[in-house]
């Protein structure tokens, strides 16, 4: 573990709203989590949060040896997290949504708010590979239903002037031709998600084995379970899918320079098939010197990475003592 911290009192409860599904559970100062449950995401988001209230309270009640020290939420969007609202979602209906106020007020219990890409990057950065611990520049590629990126500096979220740093999901990588101003349909996000994966499945494979709504990450899991068992069709999305990927990957590693690059998401049940083509894309590091060296790898955290971030989201000052303590004795 990084982290020499006594875990045996202090506890924690983290949230993660996805489109389909939003997890709960109680967590642990180290990550372990505890009594896991999730439910099918509302499509209203003040059903989300009443029923985020209703479980946590539930929940509570099983936790009373323990200091709760609060809840962390992760949501996709552009999130204030300094004020815990949702600024902007990835739908309409998740425009100015004050989950803290709203949590806080119901449970009375401190509520702390972050983009899940964030949340992810805290969480690899604390609980994944022990040799990531030490980099200066840590990036954290969240391929789900869309695709963001969040960095970690000298031990630290970025955030950007206006909390919006990592959208580089957005990053125009194809042309397509003359799209409408705000389509964007050659970024990242629409070449390489795991919406974009499951249509090009469908395409290929005939529409048989692939939803066109629900989980979509499921969805990806199967079919890198299938491109694994030799199916062509799979094998081909996941190709063309890395590709544009590791293009993406690596227009961000010329901009940022960055130690390490992690990928959290289902298309990486298929490593061994997409990670070749992913690094494909990048120069020789031999004479680039962004390249050299990278370490390019997938989540340590087994798809709980969101979650185990929101988790570890009210342990943060003692995150931070821990970690000036322990650059205090390298100094030394």
């Amino acid at each position: 573990m990084h982290l020499e911290l006594d875990d045996a009192h202090y506890r924690s409860i983290g949230v993660d709203i996805h489109d389909w599904e939003t997890r709960l559970a109680q967590a642990t100062l180290r990550g372990r989590l505890i009594e896991a449950e999730h439910f099918r995401t509302p499509a209203d988001p003040y059903k989300v949060l009443q029923s985020i209230a209703g479980r946590v309270t539930a929940l509570r009640r099983r936790m009373r040896d323990y200091r709760l020290e609060g809840i962390g939420v992760s949501v996709r969007g552009l999130v204030n997290s300094r004020d815990g609202i949702v600024e902007r979602g990835n739908n309409p209906a998740w425009s100015k949504i004050p989950i803290r106020a709203f949590l806080e007020e119901r449970l009375k219990l401190p509520v702390f708010v972050e983009n899940n890409v964030r949340a992810a990057a805290f969480a690899e950065y604390h609980y994944g590979d022990p040799d990531v611990l030490d980099a200066h520049c840590l990036l954290l590629v969240k391929v789900d239903e869309g695709i963001g990126i969040s960095m970690v500096v000298e031990g630290e979220l970025y955030y950007g002037q206006h909390m919006a740093a990592g959208e580089f999901g957005q990053m125009v990588i194809a042309d397509v031709g003359s799209p409408a101003r705000h389509d964007r349909p050659g970024c990242l996000e629409k070449l390489a998600s795991d919406i974009a994966t499951c249509e090009r499945y469908r395409q290929l494979d005939g529409a048989r084995r692939c939803p066109a709504r629900g989980d979509v990450s499921a969805a990806v899991r199967r079919i890198c379970h299938l491109a694994l068992a030799g199916d062509h069709a799979a094998k081909r999305t996941l190709q063309e899918t890395a590709r544009y990927l590791g293009i993406g990957i690596a227009n961000v590693v010329w901009g940022l320079d960055p130690d390490a690059v992690i990928i959290d998401g289902a298309i990486t049940e298929a490593w061994s098939l997409v990670a070749p083509i992913i690094a494909d894309q990048f120069p020789d590091g031999r004479e680039f010197v962004n390249f050299r060296n990278l370490i390019l790898r997938p989540s340590a955290l087994g798809g709980q990475a969101s979650i185990r971030g929101a988790a570890a989201l009210p342990f943060q000052s003692l995150f931070a003592a821990a970690e000036h303590a322990r650059t205090g004795q390298a100094a030394a």
